[in-house]
């Protein structure tokens, strides 16, 4: 099979090699030419196109497969439109008018479209909840992934990944060098994100379908760190109540509505899938950076 992966870039390009490994062709799509050294590395073909310019996706190859794991870039509403909304239907639109259509499109979210659950368990069957104008838009776009691939011919795939870590996100210094206040975390690491896609896309499994990509259990943030602590083996930081971090009036908007939205996330419909995850939990995950932490 031949692949594109728009967007490849943290999840992306572990995504990419994934699938060539399996044997499969793939095409990797970046915004900028300044990304193409990093894509080659792993094998894969750079390509340069940005959804919010029509043209561009138009000259996209054809594909069996197409991946849409953009970002807005940390912009608005507005920008999150473009991208989330706009842009996967210019990506559906141009791939639905070729001689020869995809057979799958995954779109990659997130579970911040379920907002605040005041920390009860959530999964695919519970509608989603945005807190804001920029969930909101995830929210919708998810529909576009699934109505609007399946009006054009073939099948949508929604992964709504959990709170990603991994190489370059590990941030053990938020969590061994702070305060932390309490409340759930909901993590998936960026090798379970890609192959959770690579294996939905090579068992043909998700079709038609919103799948969480989470891994086997939400934490509360001290708790977390405690146990990271105790890994690293050092003093574990103090804990804050939620609410009184809440409280503070330093805290941003966007930061207060991200710890205010309390959920747990289940990943039990990837199991059923079949998907295994070499990160069940983060202590796994995190086994390599307290290593070379202790090294250092």
């Amino acid at each position: 099979m031949r692949a594109v992966i728009i967007g490849c870039g943290y999840v992306g390009r572990v995504l990419g090699t994934l699938l060539r490994a399996g044997g499969h062709s793939v095409v990797g799509v970046a915004r900028s030419a300044d990304s193409h050294a990093a894509i080659a590395r792993r094998g894969i073909t750079p390509h340069t196109a940005d959804i919010t310019h029509p043209a561009t996706v138009d000259a996209l190859p054809d594909a069996e497969w197409v991946v849409v794991a953009v970002s807005s870039g940390g912009g608005d509403a507005a920008a999150a439109r473009a991208v989330f909304e706009t842009g996967l239907t210019t990506v559906i639109d141009s791939y639905a008018g070729r001689q020869i259509p995809p057979d799958r499109l995954v779109y990659t979210s997130s579970s911040s479209v379920y907002g605040d659950r005041d920390g009860a368990w959530v999964d695919e069957t519970t509608a989603p909840a945005p807190q804001t104008e920029k969930t909101a838009v995830l929210a919708r776009a998810e529909e576009v992934a699934i109505d609007h691939s399946a009006a054009a011919g073939f099948d949508g795939t929604v992964c709504r990944f959990a709170g990603l870590y991994g190489p370059g996100r590990y941030r053990l210094g938020r969590y061994l060098d702070e305060t932390v206040t309490s409340g759930y975390l909901n993590m998936v690491h960026r090798v379970d994100a890609a192959g959770a896609i690579a294996h939905l896309l090579q068992s043909d499994r998700g079709r038609g379908q919103v799948v969480n990509v989470v891994d086997d259990r939400p934490v509360d943030r001290h708790a977390f760190a405690r146990t990271l602590a105790q890994l690293a083996g050092v003093t574990p930081p103090r804990r804050q109540p939620l609410q009184d971090r809440l409280a503070d009036a330093s805290l941003s908007a966007g930061a207060r509505r991200r710890l205010a939205a309390q959920k747990r996330v289940s990943n039990g419909r990837l199991r059923s899938l079949g998907y295994r995850l070499r990160h069940p939990t983060f202590r796994s995950g995190y086994a390599t950076p307290l290593a070379q932490r202790h090294r250092g």
